[in-house]
């Protein structure tokens, strides 16, 4: 609904995303910030700063915090597998599912064209404003708030991960599968590259002896790689 009125669509305030989602802000320019994609910027000379140095900040401390976090919740748990829950945890597609969940795209400040072409609803921009909001909620109020903040979405994420795999790598799962089948390596293919070039998306393909066997989408040949994976493991029935 948002993407096809984004000409009369008027942005939630920083005084409101935090009323909405109980966020304790003094310094609502911070959040503002938190909230402006470099797109808007262009647009709006009287914007002096976009989120990219937040979401720098927000990035470190959400590494740091939920490897804290896992440490406690999980005593037993090896360190390899506390690496893969934490990479689970802070990908891409899971904080952009937290901003999701906190509907962080309606308060999203995006020039014309990113707003019109989906931008609100677009992973990357989601899992970079989940970010830079972290990364201004640690600025403006501390760790101890991000802690109150996030730790509720952590919990309820890493039962639905661990519950459903998420954690393993799914280039390494088909890996595994297609050694114990005797068969070549997968290989990864790109296929396609489109969008401008600080906001590609690519399309991978993986063959296993020159059939394909699944097709992934994502913002980096990475993602991609992995969406097309986990594509060929959910055909496999292995997912």
């Amino acid at each position: 609904m948002v993407e096809n009125s984004e000409v009369s669509f008027q942005p939630e305030t920083a005084e409101e995303l935090a009323k909405r989602l109980e966020l304790p802000f003094k310094d609502y320019s911070i959040l503002n910030r938190a909230l402006t994609h470099r797109s808007y910027l262009n647009e709006h000379p009287e914007a002096l700063e976009d989120n990219e140095r937040l979401e720098f900040l927000g990035d470190a401390i959400l590494d740091f915090y939920v490897a804290a976090w896992l440490y406690n919740r999980f005593p037993e748990m090896s360190e390899g597998d506390l690496t893969r829950l934490r990479s689970a945890l802070v990908r891409t597609e899971q904080l952009a599912t937290f901003a999701m969940q906190l509907q962080l795209g309606l308060a999203m400040r995006l020039g014309k064209g990113e707003g019109e072409g989906g931008g609100r609803q677009r992973k990357a921009l989601l899992c970079a404003t989940f970010e830079a909001l972290v990364g201004a909620l640690y600025l403006d109020a501390g760790l101890e708030t991000v802690k109150k903040f996030v730790e509720p979405l952590l919990q309820s994420a890493v039962d639905q991960i661990l519950e459903s795999h998420k954690d393993q790598d799914p280039k390494s799962m088909l890996q595994e599968w297609v050694q114990s089948q005797g068969l070549n390596a997968p290989r990864y293919t790109t296929i396609q590259a489109s969008g401008p070039e600080h906001n590609k998306t690519f399309e991978v393909e993986v063959l296993v002896n020159g059939q394909v066997y699944g097709h992934g989408i994502g913002s980096s040949k990475q993602l991609a790689a992995k969406a097309a994976a986990r594509a060929a493991l959910k055909s496999l029935g292995l997912d």
